[in-house]
């Protein structure tokens, strides 16, 4: 899966497409979470495998496999668990229709997304070296 999910088109869509996730809660409807759980399950499949790896987004990618893998106790999980609870609190947000919470809490999640990322390409260079 990484093989494809690597293309920066990708990763990248991916992450723009983070705030989809909390429509099934604004508008509690099962087609919507369908909808946007098979774009969330298809998109690392749908691109192929990019030329190369060079791009940051890719080496995120292969780091997060290499990272999976492993799962050290490192700085990386603290962030993965920091954004994972701002996206709970985006979808409190959400479910309770509170536009300003979802919204902030989409952000910070997102934010904390690109510094996972950025701790993924460094543990890619630290596997790959």
């Amino acid at each position: 899966m990484f093989a494809r999910h690597c293309h920066p088109l990708s990763a990248w869509s991916r992450w723009a497409t983070t705030p989809l996730t909390l429509l099934p809660f604004w508008t509690r409807r099962w087609r919507d979470a369908a909808v946007v759980g098979a774009w969330f399950a298809l998109n690392p499949v749908v691109f192929g495998k990019p030329r190369d790896t060079t791009a940051w987004a890719s080496r995120a990618m292969l780091g997060e496999e290499h990272w999976i893998g492993e799962r050290p106790r490192d700085a990386a999980m603290a962030v993965n668990a920091a954004a994972t609870l701002a996206g709970v609190l985006a979808a409190a947000g959400a479910w309770r229709r509170r536009p300003a919470l979802a919204a902030g809490a989409m952000a910070v999640q997102m934010g904390l997304l690109m510094a996972y990322w950025e701790l993924m390409v460094r543990h890619h260079e630290a596997v790959t070296r």
